[in-house]
C-alpha cells in the first residue's frame, strides 16, 4: 500500500472568535441556565482561547426574517385579527408587534450562507494543495470530497469539477457524512485507489463550517459545549501512487475499526432552527476502545521488533482534550514523550473535525522536526462510532 501524501493546504476561517465573546453572549442570552454559574471554569477547561469560523459570530446569533409571524404567516395573522373584530388600527399595531418579536433561524438562513462559504474555502484549499504538489488541475484523476455541515446536492464535488474545471472522466468521490473521520478515511481510499492504479492522481478536499452547530436558543450544557470547541476549516492535499519531489509521507498501511451499537453517541440532529451536534458523556470512553484497538493493531504489525519500534510522530483527532490525555498514558513506557504535541497544538484553536488531520500534519510538517525515515501514524474517530488509522513513513 505504498501512497505518496504531499503537503496539505490549510485555510482556516478568517473571523476570529474570542471564547470571552462566545461566554458574554451565552450568559447574556441563559442568565438562569442550569450551569451559568460554572460557565468561565467550563469555557477555561476547554483551553480554546480563539477559534476561527468562515462567518462572523453575529451571523450565528442573528434572528431570522419575519419575526413571530413567520410561523402562522402574516395573511392567517391579519384574518384572524379582523374575525375576532379588531379595528384596522388595532391590527397594524399587533401586527408590527408580532413582527418585532425575534424568531430562531430556518435550516435555510443558517446553512445557505456557510454552504457559500464552505465552497469558497474548499477551492482556495483545492487550489492551494495543487501549487503545493506541483500539479495542475488536469493531472487529477479522482476528487474526493467530505463536508458533512452543510449538507447539498450537488455536493462540494461538482462544485469544485466546475469551478477547477476537472476534466470531464474525474472520478468524483463525495463522502459527505465521515464527519471527524474524514482526514483518516479519504486517505486510506486515496491509497487504495493509487494502489489499483499508481499512476492515478487523487485530490482530497475537506471543507467543513463547523460552527453552524452554533444554536443561541439551545441551553443544554452538551450545547454549550458544542459551542466552546468547534472552528470553521477547509483543507486539501494531492495523494500518488509513485513517489514526487513534493511528497512528505509515504502511506504504508490503514486499519478501520467501528464500535457495534455506539451511533447515537455523537450525532447531528436536523431541527426547525438548523443543525444541532449532540453528545453523549459516554462518548470519549467509546473513543478510548478505538484507541487501545489501534494499540493492538500496531502491536501485532510491528511484533517481531515490539520493543524497538515506535512512531516519531501521533497525528490524532480523538475531538478532545480526554482522549489525547487517555492516549498518552495507554503508550508504552518506551516511548519518547511529546508524539501529541501537534495534535494539542492544533486543538488550542478549536476542534476542526475532518479537516483536523491534515491540519496537524501540516503543522508537523512546518515544525521541520522530522526526519526522513521517522515513523507517522495518523488516526481520527467520529461519530458512528468508528475510527480509522494510518501508518506511514516521513520522507
Amino acid at each position: 500500500m505504498a501512497a505518496y501524501l504531499c503537503p496539505p493546504a490549510v485555510i482556516h476561517g478568517e473571523h476570529a472568535v474570542k471564547t470571552s465573546e462566545i461566554v458574554a453572549e451565552v450568559r447574556d442570552r441563559h442568565p438562569h441556565a442550569a450551569w451559568a454559574p460554572r460557565i468561565d471554569g467550563i469555557a477555561a477547561s476547554t483551553g480554546i482561547e480563539t477559534r476561527g469560523w468562515m462567518l462572523p459570530l453575529e451571523t450565528a446569533v442573528a434572528p431570522g426574517e419575519g419575526g413571530g409571524l413567520r410561523a402562522v404567516g402574516t395573511e392567517p395573522t391579519q384574518q384572524a385579527l379582523v374575525r375576532d373584530g379588531f379595528t384596522q388600527q388595532e391590527v397594524d399595531r399587533v401586527m408590527a408587534a408580532l413582527a418585532s418579536i425575534p424568531a430562531p433561524q430556518t435550516v435555510q438562513e443558517r446553512t445557505a450562507p456557510a454552504w457559500e462559504a464552505v465552497q469558497s474555502y474548499g477551492e482556495r484549499a483545492a487550489r492551494g494543495a495543487l501549487q503545493t504538489a506541483g500539479l495542475d488541475a488536469s493531472d487529477v484523476d479522482c476528487l474526493i470530497t467530505s463536508h458533512s455541515t452543510t449538507p447539498a446536492l450537488p455536493g462540494l464535488d461538482m462544485t469544485l469539477a466546475n469551478r477547477l474545471q476537472l476534466r470531464s472522466d474525474v472520478m468524483l468521490l463525495p463522502a459527505t457524512q465521515w464527519a471527524c473521520i474524514a482526514g483518516t478515511r479519504s486517505l486510506a481510499l486515496a491509497a487504495d485507489l493509487v494502489a489499483a492504479d499508481p499512476d492515478r492522481v487523487v485530490l482530497v478536499v475537506i471543507s467543513e463550517a463547523l460552527s453552524t452547530t452554533y444554536q443561541p436558543a439551545d441551553d443544554t450544557l452538551e450545547s454549550l459545549i458544542v459551542r466552546l470547541l468547534f472552528a470553521d476549516t477547509a483543507v486539501a492535499a494531492v495523494v500518488t501512487g509513485r513517489p514526487r519531489p513534493e511528497a512528505v509521507l509515504r502511506l504504508d498501511a490503514a486499519w478501520h475499526h467501528t464500535l457495534p451499537g455506539t451511533q447515537d453517541l455523537h450525532r447531528l440532529e436536523t431541527r426547525a432552527d438548523g443543525t444541532h451536534f449532540v453528545m453523549d458523556r459516554r462518548g470519549p470512553r467509546a473513543v478510548q476502545e478505538t484507541v487501545t484497538a489501534m494499540w493492538e493493531w500496531l502491536h501485532a504489525r510491528y511484533q517481531d521488533d515490539p520493543d524497538a519500534w515506535h512512531p516519531d510522530v501521533l497525528l490524532a483527532h480523538p475531538g478532545g482534550t480526554r482522549v489525547l490525555e487517555y492516549m498518552e498514558q495507554t503508550m508504552p513506557d518506551t516511548w519518547p514523550p511529546g508524539l501529541l504535541d501537534h495534535s494539542r497544538d492544533s486543538y488550542t484553536s478549536g476542534n476542526r473535525g475532518g479537516a483536523a488531520v491534515f491540519d496537524i500534519l501540516r503543522r508537523a510538517h512546518d515544525a521541520g522536526l522530522q526526519k526522513p525515515g521517522n515513523r507517522a501514524v495518523l488516526y481520527a474517530a467520529a461519530p458512528g462510532l468508528t475510527a480509522t488509522a494510518l501508518e506511514g513513513q516521513w520522507l
